[in-house]
């Protein structure tokens, strides 16, 4: 059994695995952290992550950007395992992520589910050959109209995923729309969409002469972020401190 802290528990994310952690026998969530609590959880809430006293084996942690600080100091005071799903956070936060990995393990990913991480995995056999050929490459991302930060983590972490494995690394264009000149070949263009309920769809496009290749990525459900998640927690349990992410959680 593991005992899980859940860091955001009463926003939509924190909601969805309470749900599924109810009925998972090797999981159980010991206390939860958020800015607000209206008693609707089975376990203690804390609206100030300093008061949390709960034992606990690993944090999972689906808040915000602006609350991960304090997360981190968290962590490494207790000397927790977390996995950090949080989306928007600046490169000084991502930095302090991989500090706090040298203290204790930390899983993060941009995406926790199974289908973009196997995405993922072909990215790497072919981007190379593509972009040797000459394909331009592009990625749209589409998420709800809730969501605060654009380009989504997911699809900036396809965009990394592409650019690590060229010769040379291609710049992010996010808008063109102020711009009045041809493509620059060594570019990958990130365009967002917001609008409705879209859980999640992420397309990554080659488009070469006379020819496109797409892959295609659609979420229709938070739980296969969630299954994920819970994973991705009991792989941290009694893991040596270091960086994780969930290729790692897949074998």
């Amino acid at each position: 059994m593991i005992n899980i802290i859940m860091h955001g528990c009463n926003g939509r994310m924190g909601q969805v695995i309470s749900a599924l952690v109810k009925d998972d026998g090797e999981a159980n969530i010991v206390a939860g952290i958020d800015i607000f609590d209206d008693g609707r959880n089975d376990y203690p809430v804390f609206l100030n992550i300093d008061e949390c006293d709960v034992e606990a084996d690993v944090v999972i942690d689906f808040s915000s950007a602006k609350a991960v600080d304090k997360l981190y100091e968290f962590c490494k005071k207790r000397n927790l395992p977390v996995v950090l799903c949080s989306t928007g956070l600046s490169e000084e936060q991502i930095y302090a992520a991989r500090d706090l990995s040298k203290k204790v393990a930390v899983l993060r990913s941009g995406n926790m589910s199974l289908g973009i991480n196997t995405v993922m995995k072909a990215l790497k056999s072919i981007s190379k050959t593509l972009a040797e050929a000459g394909f331009d490459i592009e990625i749209v991302e589409k998420h709800h109209n809730q969501k605060l930060d654009a380009p989504s983590g997911t699809a900036l972490m396809l965009a990394d995923t592409i650019n690590e494995q060229l010769d040379c690394a291609y710049s992010y264009k996010y808008d063109r729309s102020n711009l009045r000149e041809k493509r620059p070949k060594k570019e990958i263009g990130i365009s967002a969409v917001r609008g409705g309920t879209i859980v999640g769809d992420h397309d990554i496009i080659f488009a070469g002469v006379d020819e496109v290749i797409e892959i295609k990525h659609r979420a229709y459900s938070r739980n296969i972020f969630a299954k994920g998640a819970i994973e991705a927690a009991k792989f941290l349990k009694d893991r040596p401190a270091g960086l994780y992410d969930m290729s790692d959680v897949l074998g």
